[in-house]
């Protein structure tokens, strides 16, 4: 897909699971489990997917996913899988390396977000694009520097503090990339980034948390993740609207089956209208 100077490529970088009902917070689960059935401990089928954009002056990747910095005991608990989906090989796929990232958009800082940021090097921590500068909200950097007991949990230091040590980090409060308008919400965190491309005749806007997957598409699925779920409920509300009149792209961060879709409204329900394929 190409949208205005970019082309647009999917990019899986790992399978995982995450607890069913913490997804899909007060919707019961014998709702939410048609859409999506519950391994035995009860955690989901997710993926982390990045989005690459491509323009003859920069190679810009939208979140990196789990990474592979976990210990077994994580690697269980979260079911990672990284031997189908990887950043290097999806991006190797395409013809790229992690050398050719030119900057690396944290749309926020949970690890199944950001922990492909770094990597380990033997016992050293190191920055995973080492061509990139990392763009963070600043707000997002606040929080994730002083977590509150509910989502210090969902923030790892080693995601990010040797990009601080190397200054590779630049902190944001508005559109910082050419061609890429950002919107902020912060129902699921404070300062999450959602990056929206578009050329005039065709827009992407980036999912993140508050759209992970297809089935979070109606406004009342939300997540027990969210700081503030009622304000995510009505950021929902606005953009579906928005998507659906203008008919956007919606991108899926943690989708297992749909990259992205177009939004169906039938009387007051939104849901997905038409799967969107970014790459092959």
């Amino acid at each position: 897909m190409k949208i205005g100077e970019y082309k647009l490529y999917s990019i899986e970088t790992s399978e995982f699971g995450l607890d069913g009902g913490a997804m899909f917070g007060i919707i019961p689960k014998v709702l939410w489990e048609k859409e999506a059935p519950p391994d035995s401990l009860n955690r989901i089928e997710m993926v982390t997917r990045s989005l690459l954009l491509v323009s003859e002056s920069h190679k810009i990747l939208i979140d990196t996913g789990n990474g592979s910095k976990w210990t077994k005991k994580y690697l269980d608990l979260y079911n990672i899988d990284l031997s189908k989906y990887n950043i290097n090989s999806s991006l190797n796929k395409y013809g790229y390396t992690t050398d050719d990232i030119t900057d690396v958009i944290c749309t926020h800082l949970h690890f199944d977000h950001a922990g492909g940021n770094t990597t380990y090097d033997e016992n050293s921590v190191i920055p995973t694009f080492s061509n990139a500068i990392y763009w963070i909200s600043h707000k997002n950097w606040e929080l994730a520097n002083h977590p509150s007991q509910k989502d210090r949990g969902s923030f790892i230091e080693d995601d990010w503090e040797v990009l601080g040590k190397n200054n590779m980090i630049r902190l944001v409060k508005e559109q910082f990339l050419p061609g890429i308008e950002i919107h902020f919400t912060r129902g699921h965190t404070d300062g999450l980034m959602h990056p929206i491309i578009s050329d005039g005749r065709k827009t992407l806007f980036y999912g993140s948390d508050i759209f992970p997957t297809a089935a979070h598409i109606p406004i009342p699925w939300v997540m027990s993740y969210d700081l503030r779920p009622a304000e995510t409920v009505k950021e929902k509300d606005s953009l579906l609207k928005k998507m659906h009149n203008e008919e956007w792209i919606l991108f899926f961060e943690h989708d297992p089956k749909y990259q992205a879709c177009t939004i169906n409204l039938e009387g007051k329900h939104y849901s997905m209208h038409k799967p969107v394929v970014i790459s092959e």
